[in-house]
């Protein structure tokens, strides 16, 4: 390896000069001396100089350049050693260019990164000759050279081919003339010169900068070819995409004209038709101004249909939706333009491939991201984020991920063994081996076995059903549960649906038939396999003229049905197996039975008033913050003016009040913060304690202390679930009144609470003389000493209340009526009663347990056999949560005289009665009764 010391030419980018390259060069005004002062020094010998490239600064977008067209960037490390051998300049001895000839390969010895001034001289070294490339090395060269030149020579013959002028036909047989040389030097040319002829070729073959660069960098004869054999297949391979690009464009244009003459042709002949001759002389005398607008029209029509006709061919082979694509494109091309009919098939068509057809799709987009080792753990993350609490419905969602996880991984085991065993099938026979048997030609070869397509993983998911009150989450965990897959939501609104075909679609026999609501949103998510939401399916309209919406629903929520949904519109079988379906209801009863038996229920309860607090400050306030224009710094909300809001002025099961009492503070702290900004003052503050809410909020809307709720004779507050999910309690109120000893009742009451309250009225007057509400056991305390009526009433009369689990309230109010003593007011209860005066089991205490948590109830009264949705492992008691467990107390009974033992326990009134009661009720507890 040699050294010398040459002035150093920076190079305009992106010129790179390779060895035995001549290129001409402009050159700039602040390189003119020093090149002139260059020749001069020589004494009419060639001077050399060191060519290097210049390496931009900025790696993408525009790169900057000064006002001679030089970019700002560093000296390249290697170059390549040039002579000067021609100075044009001008007539007035200005230097415009210069002609370099590229000699030697070298390297900047002390490289820095930066920039030296232009034709300084610079220490520079020689690469040392080294061996020839390997064999291997140098046919790969030769090969792909060769078919890169072909190529470059049949493209110039055919653009020689399109110029009919004599300069066309000159140069492209120039250019034919130099890749054939080419191609024949390197076929002839020794193995020990091959590089020689790299550095030839590589400057001609439009290589990208960074190629180039990289292999002038190269010393070795070995490394160069190899680069070059990589920079000529690059090229050879973006030459083949050009090629089949224009081959494609060609014939687009090419079907594009001989259906713009089809089109003529059938406007020439309609002229023709007897109908037609009338209207056509018409046409001719007033003239052709629409004829520009029929071709432009059907120049727009031809081109819809090539696309509707790609589309078609992009289906599956052999599947139903393809069949019915090609017979209603053919039919559409046999209709007249004019026709009312086309514009019907054409639109049916557009409908028909734009649904993604899961029969199409070999294999879905969201198959790797659920392949993944952090799926799982990603989707419980997603879940933890957006949603605080429901372990219940996350730990079933999680448990659905899995299981569609280990079905995909299984079916891709079974996809590879199936391709290996096909890739084993396919290699068959030896050649020899098959040219050695010998048909008969009378008998007919047999049939060849038909193409299955490629079986794909079809996951039957659970059709979730998320109930419970409004503003608990379940429209959002539905959104998140998507986020998790990776797949697109889409949300069906059923509320107030009335008509069959807004899920099933209309008939194409009507006038402006549409799909149904599924196929729609399966348009709308582009993808077989989306999240589709059905929201409110408790408020679908019952049956009725126009179809019963709720029984459309029974296909679309089997999912041993569902890979086979009918749409009347499509009219071809849908497969809705991929499809994962959320359902949402406030309420079960509206819900048909066999709906709701292809529904997986998940109840999602209330949250606690420590859930609501953890609820605002992680999700509720930060949004509302960012709604608003707010920051943390500008608005802080304390923990007691939370707990203020979620007392005072909400009391709900969801979070959907307490988001719009934060927001109505934010807005409140957002004009003052405007105010006091404009005004330059300095008195703001961002705090928001709780003595600042009701002159935001007004007065608080429920009283923490609950004045109203005070003991009072015959008044029991029993537990309730409402109809939109939510808890909470009641007062059964009872009085007496002057009459014949009758029951009324009043309330809005359905049948089955009418019949618990005359059966309470029957226990206690089975039991009046034992309770001391009489003084002989066949008295009955509403004849003695004077006939009286009892009315027994609940409040929220326009509300229809039924169901039997205010049986034990209702015997409570009665006995407290009857003997004068009070029931406090932190005491509620629940229960069936039976006429031997058990109590029964009771539904929807988690619900009844946290409204009464949040009214201040401190003692519940609950059947014993529902302890297991209070305290049972994984049941409604785990949802309750510790606060809830800790700040009341539950009583569990048995009996009625339990019930009434616990009522009564702290009543302050008539202390000789309540002992006279609470000690019958003991020993009665202690009895096992068996009287019919």
């Amino acid at each position: 390896m040699s050294s010398a010391s040459l002035p150093i030419l920076p190079l305009p980018y992106p010129q790179v000069i390779f060895p035995g390259e001549r290129v001409q060069l402009p050159v700039p005004r602040k390189f003119a001396r020093p090149i002139l002062k260059l020749v001069a020094d020589a004494n009419y010998k060639t001077p050399i100089v060191g060519a290097i490239p210049i390496i931009p600064l900025s790696a993408s977008g525009p790169i900057p350049a000064d006002e001679d067209g030089y970019v700002e960037g560093n000296w390249s490390e290697f170059g390549c050693s040039a002579k000067i051998v021609k100075v044009g300049q001008s007539s007035s001895s200005h230097l415009e260019f210069i002609v370099l000839q590229g000699v030697q390969r070298i390297q900047l010895a002390n490289h820095t990164s930066g920039r030296g001034s232009p034709l300084s001289p610079h220490e520079v070294t020689y690469p040392a000759s080294l061996p020839a490339a390997t064999p291997q090395t140098a046919a790969a060269f030769r090969t792909v050279t060769g078919k890169l030149l072909h190529r470059l020579a049949v493209e110039d013959q055919a653009n020689r081919d399109g110029r009919k002028d004599l300069i066309g036909f000159v140069l492209g047989a120039g250019r034919d003339t130099m890749w054939a040389r080419l191609a024949k030097l390197v076929r002839e040319c020794e193995d020990e010169q091959l590089h020689v002829v790299s550095d030839l070729i590589v400057p001609f073959i439009g290589a990208e900068f960074d190629d180039k660069v990289e292999y002038l960098s190269y010393a070795s004869c070995e490394a160069r070819l190899s680069k070059a054999t990589h920079i000529i297949t690059g090229r050879l391979s973006l030459l083949e995409v050009k090629s089949s690009i224009a081959q494609q464009q060609s014939n687009s244009q090419k079907e594009i004209m001989l259906r713009q003459q089809l089109t003529a042709i059938q406007r020439q002949l309609s002229t023709l038709r007897p109908s037609d001759q009338t209207a056509g002389a018409r046409g001719a005398q007033n003239g052709s101004d629409l004829d520009d607008d029929i071709d432009g029209a059907g120049q727009d029509d031809e081109a819809e249909l090539a696309d509707v006709k790609r589309k078609i061919a992009s289906l599956a082979k052999g599947s139903e939706e393809r069949t019915i694509a090609i017979r209603e494109f053919r039919r559409l091309r046999k209709i007249p333009a004019g026709s009312v009919e086309t514009s019907v098939v054409r639109n049916y068509l557009d409908w028909l491939l734009s649904i993604p057809w899961s029969s199409s799709s070999t294999q879905l987009e969201a198959d790797k991201a659920v392949l993944d080792r952090t799926f799982l753990t990603r989707a419980r993350e997603t879940l933890d984020a957006d949603h605080y609490g429901l372990q219940k419905v996350k730990r079933r969602l999680i448990e659905y991920l899995a299981v569609l996880r280990l079905k995909q991984m299984e079916a891709t085991r079974e996809r590879e063994a199936e391709e290996a065993v096909k890739k084993t099938m396919d290699a068959g026979p030896a050649a020899d081996e098959q040219a050695l048997v010998v048909r008969d030609p009378s008998i007919p070869p047999p049939a060849p076995a038909p193409k299955t397509p490629p079986k794909r993983t079809v996951s039957k998911g659970p059709i979730l059903l998320l109930y419970g009150p409004p503003g608990v989450g379940k429209t959002s965990i539905a959104q998140s549960l998507a986020r998790a897959l990776g797949r697109p939501f889409q949300r069906i609104s059923l509320g107030g649906i009335r008509d069959e075909a807004e899920i099933r679609g209309h008939r194409r026999t009507y006038v402006g038939s549409a799909p149904g609501n599924i196929v729609q949103a399966l348009r709308k998510a582009g993808r077989p396999d989306p999240v589709i939401l059905l929201d409110e399916i408790d408020k679908v309209s019952q049956s009725n003229y126009h179809g019963d919406p709720a029984a459309a629903l029974l296909e679309v929520l089997d999912p041993e049905q569902n890979w086979s949904f009918m749409d009347h519109y499509i009219n071809v079988p849908i497969d809705l197996s991929p499809v994962l379906f959320i359902a949402t209801a406030n309420t079960l009863d509206t819900i048909s039975g066999p709906l709701l038996d292809r529904c997986e229920i998940l109840r999602l309860p209330g949250y606690t008033q420590n859930d609501k607090l953890r609820i605002a400050k992680t999700y509720l306030v930060p949004k509302q913050l960012k709604a608003n224009g707010l920051d943390a710094e500008r608005c802080q909300i304390e923990d007691d003016a939370l707990k203020r809001m979620i007392k005072g002025w909400t009391r709900e099961a969801g979070v959907r009040s307490l988001e719009r009492v934060i927001g109505a503070v934010v807005r409140a702290k957002a004009v003052q913060w405007s105010e006091n900004r404009d005004a330059a003052s300095i008195g703001y503050s961002g705090i928001v304690k709780e003595e600042h809410l009701e002159p935001i909020l007004g007065s608080q809307i429920f009283d923490e202390e609950e004045r109203d709720r005070t003991a009072r004779r015959g008044v029991v507050y029993g537990l309730v679930v409402m109809g939109d999910g939510d808890g909470g309690i009641l007062p059964v109120e009872s009085a007496v009144l002057p009459g014949s000893g009758r029951l009324r009742l009043s309330g809005s009451l359905g049948d089955v609470i009418k019949e618990s309250a005359e059966l309470a009225l029957s226990w206690v007057k089975a039991h009046a003389f034992e309770l001391g509400l009489t003084t002989a056991p066949t008295t009955d305390p509403l004849k003695h000493p004077e006939p009286i009526d009892v009315h027994l009433h609940l409040p929220a009369g326009a509300q229809k209340k039924d169901g039997p689990s205010a049986g034990v309230a209702m015997i409570c109010a009665f006995v407290s009526l009857l003997s004068g003593l009070k029931v406090p007011s932190t005491i509620a209860m629940t229960g069936e009663i039976t006429l031997r005066g058990a109590v029964t089991a009771v539904g929807g205490v988690k619900e009844k347990v946290l409204g009464a948590h949040r009214a201040g109830i401190r003692r519940v009264i609950l059947p014993a056999k529902n302890r297991r949705d209070i305290f049972g492992v994984g049941a409604t008691g785990e949802e309750l949560g510790e606060e809830v467990k800790r700040e009341m107390e539950f009583i569990f009974v048995e009996r009625v005289e339990e019930a009434l033992a616990a009522a009564f326990a702290d009543s302050d009134d008539d202390a000789e009665r309540r002992d006279l009661v609470l000690q019958w009720t003991r020993n009665a507890a202690r009895q096992v009764e068996s009287r019919l």
